[in-house]
């Protein structure tokens, strides 16, 4: 299976790379909220899976021709959102870009550089010949609260309004473009709020088009700041611990007066020490937290993930100070398991009428603590789909009588290869256990039940 999806990736990436040399952009189709106000649809009503990539540093450290690399991996492996950053973390209002700009005049957001900003078309053209959205950073939030960071704060509510008036005006036009504000802070003064509204406003009253949302900070999501208008979908940040509860943050967002879809926009990042600011070890997260984040976030009712890996995040390489222990090159760190994986559970989902179902934790029997080896389950909304993910390999206890169904169909899916195994089918029962072939971490496993009459093309994943 990854053979297959290695050379599938190959073969997208060369015919993007000859077919697309002079970076033309395809017309993608715009994004909105679904009528529901639980997930995000194109405008022509198509469920829209939100697969990110995290890629903070990508516009401040790339050149052109390793941004074509990242984008066309990411694209290759079913991605459809890339989020980036124009003014970045690590010293990106006084280091130059790969090219030597900066990209303000003396530190002023109301003096954009031209040639930096040149880079940034690039990225978002590229990105959109691809097939693939920007959730676009106008800036990281150390810019407007240097609580932890480089900085320097620049930024006033009167240039945060007139420096989103300007982005709004210059990209506007830009089909795959997703507005992002914030950045890693939590406003914590009036004066803080001022500025963040200031910037939605400055973009709102030129761009009323593209979706906006809000980065926060660890632990956090955007509505715990903002249940302003301009916020059209929730984010939350569920961090970099495998003691995370994904799955919460979508509880607590679906308790809001006022719906709205929410993604988690960062996660457990591949490759970086678990807990890392706490002074003990915790060893690393690997693939297995990514899943393990992936599919607590997606089976709770998020609209989307995103993927994180700490060396990609920084695009690091030997030549630079690494961040976190930053320890593989990111042009190496792009084929690590865990994006692979990622692209399994899109192509997983959208077979599925996922848009429909919704986090039922009564089809689990027994106990179920909330540890490592937490079950959850969804259903879909006519109760001919069900889906239990068991992060550890535990058996699953299942109450079918759930499910609308006189016969039903098992299968198992593999989070780590992407393949599918036919369990059988059976009469429905009340309770069955299902147990899966391997346990303990890293052995995580779907069980997906079916009513025997759905209509379900399982040919790419036996394949």
């Amino acid at each position: 299976m990854k053979d297959k999806c290695i050379l599938k990736g190959l073969l997208i990436c060369f015919f993007f790379l000859f077919l697309l040399p002079n970076t033309e952009a395809q017309e993608l189709p715009g994004l909105k909220i679904s009528d529901d106000q639980r997930h995000l649809v194109t405008t022509e009503g198509q469920p829209f899976f939100w697969l990110g990539g995290t890629a903070w540093e990508l516009i401040h450290r790339l050149t052109r021709e390793e941004v074509d690399l990242y984008l066309s991996d990411r694209a290759s492996k079913g991605f459809t959102v890339i989020q980036t950053v124009v003014l970045a973390e690590l010293d990106g209002l006084r280091t130059p870009n790969a090219y030597g700009d900066l990209p303000l005049t003396d530190l002023d957001p109301t003096q954009p550089n031209e040639a930096y900003f040149e880079h940034v078309d690039y990225v978002l053209r590229k990105a959109e010949a691809l097939g693939l959205y920007v959730a676009l950073l106008p800036t990281w939030g150390d810019k407007f609260n240097k609580r932890w960071g480089t900085g320097p704060e620049i930024f006033t509510p009167e240039n945060a309004k007139s420096y989103g008036q300007w982005l709004a005006n210059r990209y506007q036009q830009q089909s795959n473009l997703i507005w992002v504000l914030g950045g890693d802070r939590a406003p914590e003064t009036d004066t803080h709020y001022q500025i963040i509204r200031a910037m939605a406003a400055g973009i709102r009253e030129v761009d009323s088009i593209h979706l906006m949302s809000y980065h926060p900070l660890g632990a956090k999501k955007a509505t715990d700041f903002f249940t302003d208008q301009w916020l059209d979908f929730d984010m939350y940040q569920s961090g970099h611990s495998r003691l995370a509860r994904e799955y919460d943050y979508v509880i607590e967002s679906r308790k809001a007066a006022t719906p709205r879809p929410i993604i988690n926009a960062e996660a457990r990042y591949e490759n970086i020490p678990d807990r890392f600011w706490e002074e003990q070890s915790h060893g690393w997260l690997d693939d297995a937290d990514v899943r393990v984040s992936a599919y607590y976030s997606m089976m709770a009712g998020a609209s989307g993930y995103t993927y994180g890996c700490n060396d990609i995040w920084q695009m690091y390489d030997e030549r630079r100070a690494p961040i976190i222990q930053a320890r593989t090159d990111w042009d190496q760190a792009i084929h690590l398991p865990g994006s692979y994986q990622m692209g399994y559970m899109k192509d997983l989902f959208e077979k599925l009428p996922w848009q429909q179902m919704t986090m039922d934790q009564s089809l689990i029997m027994g106990d179920n603590p909330k540890d490592e080896n937490y079950q959850i389950a969804s259903l879909s909304a006519d109760r001919t789909v069900a889906m239990i993910y068991s992060p550890t390999g535990r058996p699953v206890q299942a109450d079918l009588s759930k499910l609308k169904a006189n016969k039903l169909q098992a299968f198992w899916f593999n989070p780590r290869s992407g393949s599918i195994q036919s369990i059988g089918s059976f009469n429905n029962q009340g309770n069955q256990t299902f147990s899966p072939w391997a346990s303990g971490w890293s052995s995580d496993f779907l069980l997906v039940l079916l009513a025997s009459d759905a209509s379900i093309d399982w040919a790419y994943f036996s394949e």
